[in-house]
């Protein structure tokens, strides 16, 4: 059988455009913002820095390489760089199989409330009813209706669908290029009109001034605790925002030229997305501050974590600001719907590359079997809060618990066994050679040897345990 020629980037910037767009996505977008209100504003944000350029540089080199060196997607890779390892990518597969049904349903919501806010903007009547309040009541009534979720869920998944069907370049390079430009300039036009607003330097003091309350128990001690729970809280979306373990990273790479820096890529790709992410708290917690002060409303409560912030808390916020409020909705849920989109496309080429190595198969067929299989998957979180909602696994919800399984369990996992696979089997040296294999020369080697040997392993045997212990709520261990 003749091999098939693989894919590739049209250069160095589509791959970085690329992994960048899959990194920034909802995580970004919601879970930054909470984590640094959460944990001390700058103080998160300069621990979530060191641990960017550190742990994440050393997560993503690694995939990147693995992708390159052999070639394949991650449910293939690792069988070609040694035998008996290939259960490593079966994991690493089976992460991106279980987060695009339910990302992709996150999708439908945020396309129903640009829909409404559309609708508001354009026609002037409050779909939400005449109480900001009311939009809680909005968002549930949406969840739990018999239908509308999964319909919605629907049309993003064939929209990735046919990007994904017209290839590397043809699709996933075509749209980014335009979706990604969309989306940092309305990330900075929100940001400037935010920053803008009356009274909103109290807000942007809370996010960018370091605090030390998040390392300080009530009497005003330093607690090792707290600084470890904090450590944690920034490894965890350090590791989300940078779509780490997700096979995205090993995909892209495999669709790498050799001539490439992946040293300088990974320096780039982390830029861009903490960039956004910085941007993200921007838009959010200023405005979401001043709501709270308003309101009298906590501002730890304000910020909490999940669809809660994004389809609750910011619409009573954007229907606090009066007639504007409908058109800074529309556009803050088009730059998330572009967000989303680019995020969901990279975990289905990740899936439809996988299927395409194990059985050989060209990419309309690999996309149909694949979408198949996310269509039938979405379903169950999809009417996970309304026709399905007294099914629970472990007292979750299926969206919860698919989210939990994946993030919190098998991520760390997948990234722990990789780093003691190249670490102590295959070798440092291994992953170094492939990024000096286009005539570039590696400047982190020693730095990158001991991240991948020592000190990465322990970081994810840590969060692993950290994320168990706060899904069953054991210990007061909260994040």
């Amino acid at each position: 059988m003749e091999k098939v020629k693989r894919a590739s980037w049209s250069g160095q910037v589509a791959f970085i455009l690329a992994a960048a767009a899959s990194a920034i996505g909802l995580g970004n977008l919601w879970r930054f913002p909470y984590l640094a209100a959460q944990y001390g504003g700058g103080t998160f944000i300069v621990i979530y820095l060191a641990l960017v350029m550190t742990l994440g540089f050393t997560l993503m080199l690694t995939e990147i390489s693995v992708g390159r060196k052999t070639q394949q997607s991650q449910l293939t890779a690792y069988t070609c760089l040694s035998r008996g390892w290939g259960f490593l990518g079966f994991l690493g597969t089976v992460i991106p199989l279980l987060i695009v049904p339910y990302y992709c349903v996150i999708g439908g919501w945020v396309i129903y409330y640009f829909k409404a806010y559309c609708q508001m903007a354009f026609t002037g009547v409050n779909l939400m009813g005449e109480s900001a309040n009311l939009s809680g009541e909005f968002f549930s009534s949406f969840i739990s209706s018999p239908f509308a979720p999964f319909g919605y869920g629907v049309i993003f998944i064939f929209a990735s669908s046919a990007v994904i069907m017209l290839g590397v370049k043809n699709g996933i390079e075509k749209s980014n290029l335009v979706m990604m430009p969309i989306l940092f300039l309305m990330a900075i036009l929100i940001s400037v009109y935010v920053i803008t607003m009356p009274g909103s330097g109290d807000g942007i003091k809370y996010y960018l001034v370091p605090n030390m309350r998040c390392l300080t128990t009530a009497d005003g001690n330093f607690s090792i605790a707290l600084l470890g729970k904090t450590l944690l809280g920034a490894t965890g979306q350090m590791f989300y925002s940078l779509s780490l373990a997700m096979g995205i990273m090993i995909t892209y790479g495999s669709y790498m030229k050799k001539g490439d820096s992946i040293e300088k890529c990974v320096r780039r790709i982390e830029i861009f997305d903490t960039l956004v992410a910085l941007l993200a708290g921007l838009m959010i917690i200023p405005v979401v501050y001043l709501f709270a002060v308003k309101t009298g409303t906590p501002v730890d409560e304000a910020m909490k974590a999940g669809p809660g912030l994004m389809f609750i808390t910011l619409p009573k916020v954007f229907a606090s600001l009066g007639s504007s409020g409908a058109y800074v909705g529309m556009a803050f849920f088009l730059l998330v719907i572009f967000a989303a989109a680019t995020s969901a496309i990279s975990l289905y080429e990740a899936c439809v590359a996988s299927v395409c190595d194990l059985l050989k198969l060209e990419r309309k067929a690999a996309t149909f079997f694949t979408g198949a299989l996310i269509l039938s998957l979405s379903t169950f979180s999809a009417l996970g809060y309304g026709a399905w909602s007294k099914v629970t696994l472990f007292g979750m919800q299926f969206l919860d618990f698919f989210d939990f399984i994946t993030n919190s369990v098998l991520m760390p996992i997948v990234a722990g066994i990789t780093c003691i696979f190249v670490g102590w089997v295959i070798k440092p040296r291994a992953i170094i050679d492939e990024c000096e294999a286009g005539g570039t020369t590696m400047k982190a080697k020693a730095f990158y040897s001991f991240m991948v040997r020592y000190l990465a392993p322990a970081l994810m045997v840590a969060l692993l345990i950290s994320e168990v212990c706060r899904a069953l709520k054991i210990g007061g261990w909260s994040i």
